[in-house]
Parts: C-alpha cells; structure tokens; sequence
C-alpha cells in the first residue's frame, strides 16, 4: 500500500506540475477594471502572466490599484501591455497618446531622442505596475501598401529601423520595463492584416537576412527581453507554417541562428490568421512546440473557458505525445526567468519608487500631463512631435486666427489602433480657435460633403495614407479645387507630394502629433 501511495502521489505531483506549466506559459486577457475572481484563482493555479487592453484601464490610479490586486495573489506576475506609444495606445486610449509613435521618432532620427522617449514611456509603465510592454514594433515598412503597420513602423530604411529598435528597447528596459520587440521574423512587407487573414511575404532569403531580420539582430544586441512572433507565412523559411507554427523560424533562425535566449511570445491566438485556419488550440500547441514560450490571448477572448481550452489542450498535446513535456517545461521556466528579472530591476511596483502619475479621471485613460515634478519628462513626447513635422507652405501662408472647419477624411481603422482612440487635430484646435467644428467623412461623396459641411469656414483637411485610399485621394482633389486655401495635415505615412496653402506631414495620429501641427496652423 505504501507503495502504491508513493506511486500516487508522484503521479499527482507529475500532473500538478504538468498543468502548472500549461497555465505558466498563458498570457489571457481579462474583462473589466478589477481582476475577476476566476483570474485571481488562476494565478494561484500557474497562470503567471495577464494582458491588459484599453478596457482594462480608466486612470492610473486605477491601473495601479489592478496590478497590484494581481500582485497580491502572485508576487512576480508578469503584467504585459500593448503600448507602442503613437497609433496604438492603451494607457490613453480614450484621449490619444502622449508620444508620437515610431514612424515620427524615424523621421526625427535621433537615436537619443527615441531612446528619452522609450523610458519615459517604460517609466510611466512601471509607475502603474505594468512589466513587459510588446513593443517596439521592428518591423521595416518597405509596402507602403502595408494595411497594419505603417506609422507604426519608424520607416522604409533598414539601417535606421535597426538604430531606433535598439534604442526603443535600451530605453524603455531602463525603467525596469521588458521590451517584446515585433513582430518576428518581420511584417513589413506584407498588404494583409494578419488580424484578417494569413499574409506572406516571397521575398527570397537574402533580402530576408538584409531587411526583415536586421533589425531584430540590432534589438538581440541591444538585450531584448522579448520577442513576439507573426502571424505570417514566409516561403524562403518555411513554406508550410506561419512563423508563429514554425519550428524553422522559432527554433531554427531565431533561437541557433540568430543567438536569441530570452522569451519569445505569439502574437495575439484569437486573430484570424491562426483562429481561421488552424484554431486557437491547436495553433497554440503547434507554437510552443515550434519554440514560443507564452500564448498571448485575450484581445477578442477574454474568459476563463478560453485559459481552460488552451490549458487543457497543452496538457493533451504533452500526453499524446505530440509536444514534448521538456519543451513545455523549457517555456515555462523561461516565462519565470524573465518574471524574475522584472522582480530584480525594480522597475515595475505599482506605488514604488518612480511613483504613480495622478490626476486621471475614471474612463480617460492615464493622464497625459499629470504627475508633480514630472514636467521635464512628460514634455519628451512633445518634443518628438515637433520636431518630427514636415512643414511646407505657400508664401502668403498666415496662421489661423479664427476657428476653421476640420474635415477629417477617415479611414477604416485597423484592429491594432483600434476605432476608440481619437485622432486629428480638432481637439487641439478648438483648445487654440475656440469655436472651431469638424466632421468626419468617407467615401466617394466625402468631399462634396465636407465641402458643404464647412461653408463659408476656413478648412483643415485631416487625412492618413492617401495612397492606400482612392476616394481619399479624389476627396482631397475636390476640396483644393474649390478652395485652394484648404489646410491639408496628413496624420499617415506621408507618399503623395504636399498639396494646399499649409501642408503639414506628421508621420503619425497620435493625440500629441495633432497638437504640435495645431500650433503650426495658429502660430501658436
């Protein structure tokens, strides 16, 4: 009998450590601004990472007292974020980010200026008890076609993409904060969004090895914690499986090639590129025995039965044999080593030492202005912004004086920014010209509508990547035609030549690009 007890009980520390792992290498999404009960008791279970969304967060204090609800349950829980800052933000995701974004940090080109803003941007993120952030987006766009990229990307140049990676992750791992650089092994190059469908990139394997992986060699270099995987399938290295799925660009490129020791995370499960054709348990065992070490799920399925599926499907996966149970262990003890390392730099304890930014109201977002005695720092991204405008005017160009009417040609929004997130320049000309009004339009009536919508007004033409828009285009064309006075600010990648009175190139959408082109328009 003692025996078999023994035999038991080893049996059920086998199977306690197994799905222990499981859930150690899950990094779920949660609904709600506290932690619900089934998290909490999935945290005491292994679960040791979260992903936190725009929905997760109403104000800083807010955002602190959550992680540090998480960290009463468990201590070195790693707390990731989707922050890059400019286009896609979350800790302002109601009022526009106070950082420009990359493409704006690329057309300044200051590496020491990319470098400022990546850990004041860490520091505002350990200030709320945030440890691992999934950026910087090291991708090069060289499509400018791209749908989902774009100014999220700091340009078409592989060399200056590469500086500006390697500066983004030595900031921003300054504060105490893990850099995940993305998204490997390059999505640049692509015309689909992988939220949507699976893209490919045919590029042959030299160019690969000269663009695509340049600047991940550059962020290696510079200590990335991280690594995030894409959704996408790239023939010249594996022409079966995404790289997400792929032993040959996980294990083979990224690991033996290239050097990488830390953490590599999967893009987001959920999206289609994976959901749609291999299914998000399946595609996740797949990932981790190609070499991912932590699931990223949660954008779209934020449940308890989505952690339970994942989980209960890893532990099959380990008993039929099909994963490995030393490659599941392998991820999750390097899930603990980087929770580890976030543990020791002290940069992540909501209420510690760089103290928590104030003054937020409940569903704003964090305060961009907020925080005593932070004034030299919260400036860096204006800073950024200012500098990153190319300004080109006619030679009667005078600033504004009266309120204008702001007439935003909008796109479609992708998944990753997301249609809550302001952007323009409206709000940061009405704060300038009170009385100053605006309307979105879209489509092929767009510029007889804004046309009529303005009247007599002054016009501020507000647009992003005309190029990948036709009606944009034929909008802009319209509203020149009949008033060669119009203002035109392009908030995307700027591809088409400057047109209007004042032209004013931002290379980015966020809150603050919208303010540093408003004082441009007013002279302000």
């Amino acid at each position: 009998m003692t025996t078999l007890a023994s035999g038991t009980a080893a049996s059920n520390s086998e199977k306690d450590g197994l799905t222990r792992d499981a859930l150690t290498v899950l990094q779920p999404g949660f609904p709600g601004t506290t932690a619900p009960d089934w998290l909490l008791r999935r945290l005491g279970q292994g679960l040791a990472s979260v992903g936190l969304f725009g929905r997760n967060i109403a104000s800083t204090e807010q955002l602190a007292a959550l992680t540090a609800q998480l960290r009463a349950e468990r201590d070195d829980v790693l707390v990731a974020i989707d922050e890059e800052g400019g286009d896609v933000t979350r800790l302002e995701v109601r009022t526009g980010s106070s950082f420009p974004g990359n493409h704006a940090l690329g057309a300044v080109d200051d590496v020491e200026l990319t470098r400022e803003v990546a850990a004041e941007l860490g520091r505002r993120l350990a200030a709320c008890g945030v440890n691992l952030n999934w950026a910087p987006s090291a991708d090069v766009n060289s499509n400018p076609s791209n749908p989902v990229i774009g100014v999220r990307s700091f340009g078409a140049d592989t060399d200056l993409v590469a500086r500006h990676t390697a500066a983004y992750v030595t900031g921003l791992q300054s504060a105490g904060v893990a850099a995940c650089t993305k998204h490997f092994p390059g999505h640049g190059d692509t015309a689909v969004d992988s939220h949507h469908a699976l893209p490919a990139i045919d590029a042959e394997l030299s160019v690969l090895q000269s663009r695509e992986l340049a600047p991940f060699r550059a962020a290696i270099a510079a200590g990335t914690r991280a690594v995030m995987s894409a959704h996408i399938l790239v023939p010249a290295l594996d022409p079966e499986r995404p790289a997400t799925l792929s032993r040959r660009v996980l294990t083979g490129l990224l690991r033996e090639e290239l050097g990488y020791d830390g953490l590599i995370v999967t893009d987001g499960m959920e999206m289609q590129a994976i959901a749609a054709t291999y299914g998000i348990e399946r595609g996740s065992v797949l990932a981790i025995a190609a070499g991912a070490d932590a699931i990223c799920v949660g954008g779209g399925l934020a449940d308890d039965d989505t952690v339970r599926r994942l989980r209960d499907a890893l532990v099959s996966a380990v008993r039929t044999g099909e994963l490995p149970e030393e490659r599941l262990a392998d991820a999750a003890n390097r899930v603990r080593e980087l929770a580890r390392w976030t543990a020791s730099s002290g940069g992540a304890r909501a209420g510690g030492g760089a103290g928590v930014l104030t003054g937020a109201g409940a569903g704003t977002g964090v305060d961009a202005e907020a925080g005593a005695g932070a004034s030299d720092r919260v400036e860096v991204g204006l800073v950024a912004a200012r500098r990153a405008l190319t300004v080109t005017h006619s030679e009667t160009y005078a600033p504004l004086t009266e309120a204008p009417y702001v007439a935003a040609l909008t796109p479609v929004a992708n998944i990753a920014v997301g249609d809550e997130t302001p952007w323009g320049v409206a709000a940061e000309l009405a704060r300038l010209l009170p009385g100053t009004e605006t309307g979105s339009f879209t489509g092929e009536n767009a510029g007889p509508s804004a046309l009529a919508a303005a009247g007599p007004r002054r016009i501020v033409a507000v647009l992003r990547d005309e190029h990948r828009h036709p009606w944009m285009a034929a909008a802009l064309d319209t509203l020149l035609a009949a008033r060669p006075d119009t203002i035109v600010v392009e908030m995307g990648v700027p591809q088409s030549p400057p047109r209007g009175a004042l032209h004013i190139a931002t290379h980015g959408a966020a809150r603050v690009c919208g303010r540093a082109a408003a004082e441009v328009i007013t002279g302000a």
